[in-house]
């Protein structure tokens, strides 16, 4: 098993930053594909995010591609979303993936695991 915490939502105003941490835990080994989503109220679960855990391939949604940066410290078994740049657009409640398998994964079915999520509110 493993354990997914995301922290570091909130509030922001439009153009402002936040930086979403997801700490793992439990039977993390390397090699597994982690990933970030969202979804807002009334729509589906969205891609944002995925990156190897040897950090080697990163993949963006073309939404938030040059804004949003996904990268992690081994030391601590955490993986950042650093988001600038926000939009009203953005907001949503964010949560972290991860998969049992190598690679970089848009599929939300490709994900084993998953965090309790994170809310990001961005007002205009």
């Amino acid at each position: 098993q493993v354990q997914l915490v995301e922290s570091g939502g909130g509030l922001v105003q439009a153009g402002g930053s936040l930086r979403l941490s997801c700490a793992a835990s439990g039977r993390t080994f390397s090699n597994r594909a982690m990933g970030w989503f969202r979804q807002a109220p009334g729509k589906e679960r969205e891609f944002v995010a995925t990156m190897t855990w040897s950090g080697i391939n990163r993949y963006y949604a073309d939404s938030v591609k040059g804004r949003f940066t996904i990268s992690k410290d081994n030391a601590k078994n955490t993986v950042y979303l650093q988001m600038n740049t926000l939009k009203p657009e953005d907001t949503a409640v964010y949560y972290c993936a991860s998969s049992l398998y190598s690679g970089t994964y848009s599929n939300p079915s490709e994900y084993n695991y998953w965090g309790q999520g994170t809310q990001v509110t961005v007002s205009s």
